[in-house]
């Protein structure tokens, strides 16, 4: 809102101003926006402290309430948004500190707060310390989920480190007694609240993993404020669960209370009686579960029984004594020889009967005379004939050729007058060029031969 310069009346602390003139007339509008304006401007935001009265939610999903102390109050409006992103749940009662905006709701002239962020009263520095160590372990991997190792399912034993006078262990031992009878507890007794206790812790938990007496460990104590708690936020405490080979379940206070021990142990449960939950196996739940598995294992036995039942009533009412099988057999075996002599003769008597009638017709065949003899005669009679006449025109043909061989033959040439004349080493002399003057030859005539010397060579 743009306000007239002459309608604002500041202090005379800052300024020095005389007020408006009594004369002068303005809305109520402008007077309640600038009161504003200068409250925003003056005071601006900062850190309130005062106890949570008259605190309601309306379905809008912003936060009204007043805060209050021995001798004021204001109202104040936490707006849906902002609400959203605080890690105090606000109730009745409680001490806080708001970080807030003085103004004015115009609508009704109220002064209030507008807040932005809230924190318990008295802790702030506790928190920032937490938020510190949190994030400087959170860089160094300590709450990485791949370091963290998964609970046994069926302990032995469970260590748990506490205080004995805590309600919270009497919890967790109920829990594991109802829950697993026959588990071993072992308790690590420390204090868990005050000077020296996070050091305690810290003793107790090595304590155990020196023992090696337990299987899983559960660190636990009940619910209170950040001071109370302030133990379990320690680094020697983080240092220790970090350390540790057993697994470690953190069970600290409620389940809005948050610790670094919850950050950095294997598993983190919303209370003690949860963190004892997730340890013992419910025998109650296992009982059933085996009962359910027997009931199932009789119906699948049954199921698989049933035909193979059957089928031995079927095989059992088939079964014959083995001697009656083998007298059954034996008179079986007498039945088919008896049939096989049987079957034997009568394929005797047969053969002989077809053997007897071939014979006689064999026989009748053989008396009477063939109609094809004279036929068969006239045809060996023309074989006879086309044989001879075929071999003497091989005869003939053959005296031809033997005479012309022995005409055109070396004997005949030779019988004619000539002679073959020859070199010494078998070679046939056709040619005057072959021979040399003064060579011997050899000299074949159609009886006998000789041997000759080159005196002298003639060419034609």
């Amino acid at each position: 809102m743009d306000i007239d310069p002459k309608f604002v009346a500041l202090s005379s602390a800052e300024s020095g101003a005389e007020a408006l003139p009594r004369a002068e007339v303005i809305p109520v509008s402008l007077l309640v926006g600038s009161a504003r304006m200068l409250i925003e401007r003056h005071l601006g935001l900062a850190w309130i402290s005062g106890e949570v009265s008259g605190l309601s939610r309306p379905a809008s999903g912003h936060c009204y309430f007043t805060l209050k102390d021995e001798r004021a109050q204001v109202r104040c409006v936490l707006f849906r948004y902002k609400a959203a992103l605080q890690t105090v749940t606000l109730k009745d009662g409680m001490a806080v500190e708001v970080r807030a905006l003085p103004t004015i709701y115009e609508a009704r002239g109220d002064f209030q707060l507008s807040v932005e962020a809230v924190r318990l009263a008295g802790v702030g520095v506790l928190y920032e310390k937490f938020a510190r160590l949190k994030s400087r372990l959170e860089a160094g991997g300590w709450f990485a989920a791949a370091r963290k190792r998964s609970l046994p399912s069926f302990p032995r034993s469970v260590g748990i480190v506490s205080s004995r006078q805590a309600a919270a262990l009497a919890d967790v031992l109920t829990t594991l007694g109802r829950r697993f009878p026959a588990l071993r507890v072992i308790v690590y007794s420390t204090a868990v609240q005050g000077p020296g206790a996070a050091a305690e812790i810290a003793a107790a938990i090595a304590l155990a993993n020196e023992r090696a007496e337990v299987d899983v460990l559960i660190v636990c104590r009940g619910g209170g404020s950040i001071e109370d708690l302030w133990a379990f936020n320690e680094e020697v405490v983080a240092r220790a669960v970090f350390d540790s080979i057993l697994p470690i379940v953190s069970g600290i206070g409620h389940e809005t209370d948050f610790t670094i021990c919850d950050f950095v142990a294997d598993v983190r449960a919303p209370t003690p009686t949860a963190a004892a939950a997730l340890v013992a196996p419910d025998c109650s739940r296992l009982r059933d579960e085996l009962a359910a598995l027997r009931d199932r294992w009789k119906r699948a036995a049954a199921l698989a029984l049933e035909p193979r039942m059957q089928r031995l009533d079927g095989v059992s009412r088939r079964l014959v004594h083995p001697a009656a099988r083998l007298h059954a057999q034996q008179a079986e075996l007498s039945r088919l020889a008896a049939r096989l002599m049987r079957a034997a003769a009568t394929c005797v008597r047969e053969r002989e009967r077809q053997g007897g009638e071939h014979g006689r017709r064999l026989l009748r065949q053989l008396r009477t005379p063939t109609r094809q003899l004279p036929l068969l005669a006239r045809l060996e009679q023309r074989w006879r004939q086309a044989a001879a006449d075929h071999t003497g025109g091989l005869e003939r043909r053959l005296g031809v050729l033997d005479a012309g061989l022995r005409l055109l033959g070396p004997q005949g040439v030779l019988d004619r007058g000539y002679s073959i004349v020859a070199r010494t080493d078998g070679t046939i002399v056709q040619d005057v060029a072959q021979i040399e003057q003064g060579e011997a030859l050899a000299l074949s005539f159609a009886r006998g031969g000789a041997l000759a010397k080159v005196t002298a060579r003639r060419e034609s």
